[in-house]
């Protein structure tokens, strides 16, 4: 993991009451946090996302996860350093608000479905 993913992790997710997993993989991609119970995906974002090719691979990969009925909550680094706090909040608003909607329960499924494009490295 990286530093903010671990500052993520170990300050915030790991003990929130909601189960979250690291490096979940989903379809041909391994996203970076998963919580089956909101149906939230959470991604964090180095300076290459903002590289043009990457940012199109992030939107077709968001546009997969969406399709399966995932919410793509997306992070830069950067405020996860710099602003734990906000990014925490964030996060658990988008939480409360999905579990709080019907239609929100797991679906084994999603994890044995595999997106249209076959050669996605699933890295993030």
């Amino acid at each position: 993991m990286t530093f903010p993913e671990r500052e993520l992790w170990y300050h915030f997710l790991r003990s929130y009451p909601v189960r979250f997993q690291r490096q979940k993989p989903i379809g041909a991609y391994i996203v970076d946090f998963y919580c089956a119970k909101a149906r939230l995906v959470i991604e964090l974002d180095g300076e290459y996302h903002g590289m043009e090719q990457q940012m199109a691979d992030d939107a077709a990969r968001t546009e997969w996860l969406e399709s399966q009925g995932l919410r793509v909550l997306r992070f830069q680094n950067r405020d996860v350093v710099r602003n734990l706090q906000g990014v925490a909040s964030e996060i658990d608003r988008v939480v409360k608000e999905r579990c709080e909607k019907p239609g929100t329960t797991p679906q084994s499924a999603v994890a044995d479905s595999s997106p249209d494009k076959g050669s996605s490295s699933g890295e993030t």
